[in-house]
């Protein structure tokens, strides 16, 4: 149930709002007495209902009409993207993601600053400053971008013109580059892998010594929150994560614990595996599960004042509560 808010609340928009961080993001803001959230969604049979109501949306384009939702609005998430995909498609993959990425946030960045709105805060990815710190230095928000794919660069595209709108008209903006986002109804090949762990099958990961930052979505989410009207977060670019860092094999073995069941992990060693991923055409996913990607959150930290408030054994308890759920029906 709807909590009743303030006189004051925050009339905030949330874009992608029925995706894995919207939503929750969407359900985080509806019981929080300070904001009223707007959900903004492509299609009717989506639905997913806020205390504002819902703003339907046929595109996110370069044409989009974003004029009737940001009335009232002080403040904008932007969570909608066209993500990265891992068997592209398209012929030209960048020019598609800039079609979403670069042109439909400029125009939605760019419409609401026009209508008054204070504060623009754009969730972008850590893939704008790399793809792996296998170096041995944490990415900070401060190093130059180095984005490696068209969803990256994208990514960083947007971030550029979202300053030029701010310098232009005086919008706030407040960049988020998250690590991967776990957590109760996470999708896609971290879904995958606890059905894998479940199922009990013996995986070749018992002896990646790798390190990779991740962000809870509870943690991901109550970043954002403190970012909405934080007078220090204003044009600054912050990164996400839990603060620990994890190997492919510590993760395994907490997610096994955390579903209950005992992580059958064979200890093949990493530069065999990856030799085998380069064979067959799967470098990338090499570099995910054997290369490391760690991120420094000392200054979202600091500037902030913010802290994870779960910790990676309560959001993985929370993860497999909610797949074990799903799986018992």
């Amino acid at each position: 149930m709807t909590i009743e808010t303030s006189p004051e609340a925050l009339r905030v928009l949330i874009t992608g709002a029925t995706g894995f961080v919207g939503s929750a993001l969407v359900k985080a803001l509806d019981n929080d007495v300070r904001y009223v959230p707007l959900s903004v969604v492509r299609s009717k049979a989506q639905g997913c209902e806020s205390s504002a109501g819902t703003f339907y949306i046929s595109d996110l384009s370069s044409t989009t009409d974003w004029r009737d939702g940001l009335k009232d609005c002080a403040v904008v998430v932007h969570t909608a993207a066209r993500v990265h995909v891992m068997n592209e498609v398209a012929s030209d993959a960048l020019a598609e993601f800039r079609k979403v990425n670069v042109a439909g946030t400029l125009r939605l960045a760019r419409q609401a600053a026009e209508a008054g709105v204070r504060r623009f805060v754009f969730i972008s990815s850590v893939k704008v400053n790399g793809e792996s710190t296998d170096g041995g230095r944490p990415f900070t928000a401060e190093d130059l971008p180095a984005p490696s794919d068209p969803y990256g660069v994208s990514k960083q595209e947007a971030e550029e013109a979202l300053r030029v709108v701010s310098a232009e008209t005086g919008m706030e903006v407040v960049i988020i580059r998250p690590t991967l986002v776990y957590g109760p109804g996470v999708k896609a090949n971290f879904r995958s892998m606890m059905g894998w762990i479940k199922k009990g099958v013996p995986l070749p990961f018992g002896a990646i010594h790798n390190k990779r930052s991740l962000v809870a979505i509870d943690n991901l989410v109550s970043l954002i929150t403190v970012c909405l009207s934080h007078p220090k977060a204003a044009g600054e670019v912050f990164l996400a994560s839990d603060g620990v860092d994890l190997s492919t094999t510590e993760l395994l073995r907490k997610t096994a614990a955390a579903l209950g069941v005992k992580s059958r992990l064979i200890p093949v060693p990493a530069r065999l595996l990856i030799a085998c991923a380069i064979i067959t055409g799967r470098r990338s996913l090499s570099q995910r599960l054997c290369g490391s990607l760690q991120v420094d959150p000392q200054k979202t930290q600091s500037v902030l004042g913010w802290s994870p408030p779960v910790s990676v054994d309560d959001a993985l308890n929370r993860t497999a509560e909610e797949f074990l759920g799903c799986h018992s029906c």
